[in-house]
């Protein structure tokens, strides 16, 4: 299941990253987006989503959450 479909407020582990594109990768593993990580979806809107990855929070594209399996 990918990001769009997890629900709000509930912690999830990264299994893996879907995505061919080698610079939205690097995107993600800076910050802290890669597998065996925990990530929480904290707020959902139509263009995205609001996510907590260790210690911070960012907004994130429909795209992006697509590519995140949890």
């Amino acid at each position: 299941m990918n990001l769009m479909k997890a629900q709000e407020g509930k912690e999830y582990i990264v299994q893996r990253i879907e995505t061919d594109d080698e610079e939205l990768n690097a995107f993600l593993f800076s910050l802290g987006c890669y597998s065996g990580e925990p990530i929480t979806v904290v707020a959902r809107k139509r263009s995205g989503c609001t996510v907590s990855i260790k210690d911070g929070r960012y907004n994130i594209d429909n795209l992006l959450a697509e590519a995140i399996i949890v």
